[in-house]
């Protein structure tokens, strides 16, 4: 049985009212995207789209040239970025609702809550943040109704599900403070409305630098990259079903040296003309899966490149040799470290299918065309 490839979609390709008011008329992620500039000569920037060009999530056509690309590279679905702020504040919700309404595309898909603030470093990092909306938790009220406007995608014959119920992932799972009760909640709501439960995951780094105190506040911890046992423990002991882990951290930490990196990291964040710090794609590769990665409830993260240019200028790392050769390296090891888990289990998050303004992407563009997609496909079919 092949394994299920979910793939992590943005759905910021569409001009609405909070960006207009914030970044000026008609901005979308395609702003920051075309306006990247290389940062030492080689640089592929800024990243030109291909085959669907500068899309508009607002035109169907758009949505299923996506689906027909991915379900012919061996992607199973797409991963939609749910942003839910608390008191039914909604952002970026017109592309997956036109998806849900209207049946099309026929291809799966399941909800992954991206519960932070959003400000303005979240789509362009200089100065100081201002707040464009503050993720709350308004308590079991606001739970209820955000449960109930999801229920009508959960019931849809293409949400995904594990285990016979809805995949549903949550972003941060260390903030949240009632996170128990929250999942409590859901899991009633879901049996009252015919469903069997919510297989809830938690998105965490294998490697990590927070540990959550039994207040719910967060202190931090020298990370172990040796173990994410305690990560995963503390994660699954808040009610979550399962886990998906995200090794980038971890293999920085190893492919650099954990001092160094931190060092470099401060350096290049708060010294203006510092060069940018440049990782090796298969030597972060390399580290990405901590052992417990191949626990029957932990699904791991496929990275194909990681390039933040666009939204960060040369303050953060920058992966370089991320080739579409690399990139097939790192999915066959990945399928390895799940290939003696149920089959049921036997997932695999990708990590983006259109994240342009993190270049962390698998959509054709005109240096790779194809490439990254037939390096899934070849590697799962």
């Amino acid at each position: 049985m092949s394994p299920k490839i979910l793939a992590l979609y943005l759905p910021q390709y569409f001009p609405f009212r909070e960006n207009d008011e914030w970044w000026g008329k008609g901005f979308t992620e395609w702003t920051n995207v075309g306006k990247a500039k290389p940062l030492w000569r080689g640089h592929y920037q800024p990243k030109v789209p291909a085959d669907l060009g500068y899309y508009d999530l607002r035109v169907p056509e758009v949505r299923e040239q996506q689906a027909k690309l991915a379900r012919e590279a061996g992607v199973t679905g797409f991963l939609y970025w749910h942003y839910w702020f608390g008191n039914n504040k909604r952002l970026l919700e017109r592309p997956f609702q036109e998806v849900l309404n209207s049946g099309k595309p026929d291809f799966p898909f399941c909800l992954a809550w991206a519960n932070h603030d959003w400000t303005t470093k979240t789509w362009k990092n200089n100065g100081k943040p201002a707040m464009i909306a503050k993720q709350l938790y308004p308590g079991e009220e606001d739970y209820r109704q955000h449960f109930h406007t999801v229920l009508p995608a959960f019931k849809d014959h293409r949400y995904i599900t594990v285990d016979g119920k809805p995949l549903f992932a949550i972003f941060d799972p260390y903030s949240f403070k009632d996170i128990r009760n929250f999942i409590e909640v859901w899991r009633n709501l879901a049996k009252e409305n015919g469903l069997k439960g919510i297989h809830f995951i938690a998105i965490c780094n294998n490697t990590s630098t927070m540990k959550r105190l039994a207040d719910g506040s967060i202190k931090r911890v020298l990370p172990n990259t040796n173990s994410s046992a305690e990560v995963y423990k503390e994660m699954l002991s808040l009610g979550f079903d399962g886990l998906n882990s995200f090794g980038k951290s971890r293999g920085e930490m190893l492919a650099l040296g954990r001092i160094r990196r931190t060092v470099r990291f401060l350096l290049q964040k708060n010294i203006s003309w510092f060069p940018p710090l440049k990782y090796d794609y298969a030597k972060v590769t390399k580290h990405f899966f901590s052992p417990e990665d191949r626990w029957d409830n932990v699904y791991p993260t496929i990275m194909p490149q990681w390039d933040r240019t666009p939204r960060a200028g040369k303050h953060e790392g920058i992966y370089i040799n991320s080739t579409p050769e690399n990139f097939k390296k790192h999915i066959e090891e990945a399928l390895e470290v799940i290939n003696d888990k149920p089959n049921e289990h036997k997932i695999l998050f990708l990590r983006s299918w259109n994240e342009w303004g993190e270049g962390n992407y698998v959509e054709p563009d005109l240096k790779y065309g194809h490439k990254f997609l037939e390096a899934i496909k070849t590697s799962v079919f």
